[in-house]
Parts: structure tokens; sequence; C-alpha cells
């Protein structure tokens, strides 16, 4: 029997979701990851226009030119759009966007689908529907690429809800409470749209998040960027803001 398990990452990817599964008949094996993870950027949405220009660099620390788009939240909002859009604003820093149509749970565990993001030095999900983003992604064999590529220095961009659903716990889109998400990065939620978001729904995920949770509110066109060191900067045209058990707080009560 095969058995396949997810474990906090400690000492590999600090402040990082669940580390890579390694399994086979009869035992568990944790695989170790040498390299320091990626630049993780969560962006408020307003994704790929000025105010944005954070993305320049971003590219620039991927080492290369080429960026790989997911429009999967889009699914229903005209996803090649999307990709059209993200390509222009790339053009203008030198890259070279690709768009991969991963609109739904059987593209998300194509196994050619996933190699090509586990090879993608530069993947970038945009915004939508989160918890669409959420059921495609979960479990699938795209997410353990992604999480792979991220592991071995790649950089990973979400805005909106492609930012939502990287955190664990996640902001529920619905209402504002918190759930679970993917957590690439754990103990910490995030708000996009922050300033623009419904009042009440903020003040509801600032009010229910446990003791000692942060939660940040990142407006579009900005971006809330953990280093491949821990450390965590903002960057783009607006002004991030972090609560800690409803209190306003500095970017050193984020998780390293």
């Amino acid at each position: 029997m095969v058995i396949s398990l997810c474990y906090q990452a400690v000492g590999l990817c600090s402040g990082a979701g669940p580390a890579p599964r390694e399994a086979w008949s009869g035992a568990i094996r944790v695989a170790a990851v040498p390299n320091p993870c990626g630049p993780l950027a969560l962006v408020g949405g307003g994704e790929w226009q000025p105010g944005c220009e954070f993305d320049a660099d971003l590219l620039a620390a991927s080492g290369g030119t080429d960026v790989l788009v997911l429009p999967t939240a889009a699914a229903y909002e005209h996803p090649a759009k999307a990709v059209d859009n993200a390509r222009t604003w790339f053009e203008g820093f030198g890259g070279r966007v690709r768009g991969l149509m991963v609109l739904g749970r059987a593209d998300a565990e194509d196994e050619a689908n996933a190699a090509v993001v586990r090879a993608s030095r530069f993947t970038y999900i945009g915004g939508g529907s989160p918890m669409h983003l959420l059921s495609v992604l979960k479990a699938s064999l795209l997410w353990e690429a992604l999480l792979e590529a991220w592991r071995h220095g790649a950089v990973v961009a979400g805005s909106s809800a492609g930012a939502m659903v990287l955190t664990d716990p996640m902001v529920d889109s619905r209402g504002g409470a918190l759930t679970v998400g993917l957590g690439m990065v754990q103990q910490i939620a995030v708000i996009p749209h922050f300033g623009h978001e419904n009042a009440e729904k903020v003040h509801r995920s600032i009010a229910l998040a446990a003791p000692g949770l942060p939660v940040v509110g990142v407006p579009e066109r900005t971006a809330l960027i953990r280093d491949p060191d821990g450390g965590w900067r903002h960057g783009g045209q607006g002004e991030v803001q972090v609560f800690v058990s409803g209190k306003p707080a500095g970017f050193d009560a984020l998780p390293r």
C-alpha cells in the first residue's frame, strides 16, 4: 500500500506550508530540500496594471524572462483575456507570458500540466473565484508541482483569489470568516482589495481570527512579498496593513 502524507516544513522553508510528499509501500519519508524557497508575492488585486512595477523585480528574481500564468480562478470570466492582459504587461519588462489553461479539476490532475508548472521559474496565479481556485488545486498533481518548484527557488505570485488560497487559514470570500486554504504559507490570512472590500466582511475576518494570527489587508496594485530569507516587505502603490488579535501590528508579526 502506498501511503502519502504531508508534513509541516520545519527547517526547509520556515513559515511555509506542508513539505513535499515522498512515499512508498510501508514507509513514509519527508523529502529534504537543500535550497531556499523562492520569492512569494501576495497581490491585493488589480494585477498587471500600472502600480504593479514590483513585477519587474519578481521577473528578475526568477533568473529568466518567462512567466507562466494560471487563469484558473477566472475559469468562468474570460481566462484567455486574463492571459492576454498579463502578456501585454510583462512585455514591458522584457517578459514572455505563457498561459496554462488549468480551468477544472481534470486539468490540475494532468501530469503534462504538472510538468509545465514544475519546470516554471515564475508562476503567477491570477484573480477570480477563490472557491473555484481552491477546489481545482487542492491536493492535486499541479499543486504538488507548484510547491516543488517554489521550494527549489521558483518565484510564485498570486493576486486576489490567487493570494487568498495560498495561505492557511484563508479568508472565505462568501462571508469573511476564515477557512482552510492551501497553505503555501501558514499562520497568516490575506484580505485582498483592502480599502475597497466590504467593511463588514473585513471587520469579521479580523475579529474572527484566532488570537495571535496575523490578518493582512493588501490593497489593489500592491503586494506583500516574502523573500527567500523569510523576511516580508511590500511593493506597489498601496499600504499593507497587518492586524493581530484585532489590533494593528508590524511585519515582524508575520511568520518567517
